[in-house]
């Protein structure tokens, strides 16, 4: 009997600006340049601000995930501390232990490799969502902008305050998801152009555990960890929002960061059938409802921020 090798695979050959698969999105570009055997290696663009991460995944503990700084310049926030990166900079774990956040101080490159398979799981299926939340938002009457900034102004408060790198990660995608469950209103009821029935906004209120629902069923760790926020982010500090009517404390941070910067983008936005008032007209409601139905910590740096941009 004579064994036959297995055949090589032939030698890959992508030129510059080719990938076998890209995602993209206003801030971010996302290519898979290699696969095999369960190794992937991905090319990320971040525009400045932008935001990447890495959670801890207990089900692959023996994953390699590393990064390598091609271009720019680039802070990590782990849980204790911030590092600037800059090219040639490389930072891996086998696992990686902790959420890890990094942010685009200005426009920036760097490969990701991981040991086991990741892109269509995490990057495609989270923007996936993304894109999902930003056309549900224009349904709603928002524009495509809107989602983008309540992620932007919820990611200035969270730093400004000194959340670590676990909160900014729950932060992120939960102010970007925040939404999401309207997927499962009845159009019309989310396309209502006038006021809902008392049955209506009972079935308008659940989107709020839709979406937690929505991304606690995605086993995808950074997505679970912001089902709370999703959850959480139209309660309010005095009891009187919903679901559940939780109080004060009672309120995860990250929430009550969204549930504050959303309510002030609902205001000052241009709907479909709605004028939004003045930047100081919502800063005058939201002074006099500090401590009342939004986090007073929340409400001073929310407004420091305001008057310094």
């Amino acid at each position: 009997m004579s064994s036959q090798k297995p055949a090589k695979s032939p030698l890959l050959i992508l030129k510059k600006g080719e990938a076998l698969q890209t995602v993209s999105t206003k801030n971010s570009i996302t290519s898979l340049l290699s696969s095999h055997d369960g190794t992937e290696i991905i090319h990320q663009i971040l525009k400045s601000g932008a935001r990447w991460g890495m959670s801890p995944d207990d089900d692959h503990i023996n994953l390699l995930e590393s990064v390598y700084i091609l271009s720019g310049k680039m802070k990590l926030h782990t849980t204790k501390e911030e590092t600037l990166l800059v090219p040639g900079d490389i930072i891996a774990g086998q696992p990686v232990s902790e959420h890890l956040v990094l942010t685009a101080v200005e426009d920036s490159e760097f490969l990701y490799t991981s040991s086991r398979p990741v892109f269509h799981h995490y990057f495609s299926d989270t923007k996936e969502l993304e894109l999902l939340a930003i056309d549900i938002e224009k349904k709603d009457g928002y524009t495509a902008e809107h989602c983008t900034r309540i992620k932007h102004l919820s990611m200035l408060v969270g730093e400004s305050m000194g959340l670590n790198s676990v909160s900014l990660q729950k932060l992120h995608f939960g102010a970007i998801l925040h939404d999401i469950g309207k997927i499962k209103v009845p159009e019309s009821i989310l396309l209502k152009p006038g006021k809902l029935t008392e049955e209506e906004w009972k079935v308008m209120k659940n989107h709020t555990q839709f979406g937690a629902d929505i991304l606690l069923k995605t086993n995808i760790p950074h997505l679970i960890l912001a089902s709370e926020v999703v959850a959480q982010h139209h309660e309010r500090y005095d009891g009187s929002g919903y679901p559940k009517g939780l109080e004060k404390e009672q309120i995860c941070l990250e929430a009550a960061i969204v549930g504050l910067v959303d309510s002030y983008d609902a205001i000052t936005s241009d709907r479909v059938y709605q004028k939004g008032r003045t930047k100081d007209s919502a800063i005058s409601e939201i002074k006099q409802l500090r401590a009342i139905k939004y986090h007073p910590d929340v409400v001073d740096t929310f407004l420091s921020i305001l008057e310094s941009n």
